[in-house]
């Protein structure tokens, strides 16, 4: 078990199962099918990105190093939020980028549905990514504690 401390984004206290990405996760090619095709599972359609591609997404602890691609970044986020299909939490080993923490903040003050909520917590450092490991629980606190077993 380990412990990292990172700077909260949106605030939230869960568990859940990781999913690990060394990549950069493309939010609109890996929600695509999720916003577009009604998959519930939010399965990554990102070719692009071997540690994702074909994997479920809702409902896990997404532990990536940044978001790339366009400037629908935060509104893919938002949508996938809106329409109940996000990952339970991200967690970043590097600083959010403008786009995405824009989507993830305004689905946390805009979304006031049940089981809509995404925290995000992103400068964990590099020793965060290379310690998790898919399947592992991930925890997270409200104070931006991420424990790792």
């Amino acid at each position: 078990m380990r412990q990292f401390k990172g700077r909260v984004v949106t605030p939230g206290k869960l568990k859940a199962e990781a999913l690990v990405s060394h990549y950069g996760l493309n939010t609109l090619a890996s929600f695509q099918k999720a916003l577009q095709f009604g998959d519930k599972n939010a399965t990554c359609g990102d070719q692009n990105n071997p540690d994702l591609f074909g994997h479920q997404m809702a409902g896990k602890a997404l532990c990536l190093p940044q978001t790339i691609g366009s400037t629908t970044g935060g509104l893919v986020l938002y949508c996938a939020c809106s329409m109940k299909r996000q990952p339970a939490c991200l967690l970043f080993s590097l600083p959010i980028d403008s786009l995405a923490g824009a989507g993830a903040i305004l689905a946390d003050v805009w979304l006031e549905d049940e089981g809509s909520n995404m925290p995000v917590i992103d400068s964990l450092g590099e020793e965060f990514l290379e310690y998790v490991k898919t399947g592992m629980t991930v925890s997270i606190d409200e104070d931006g504690t991420v424990t790792v077993e």
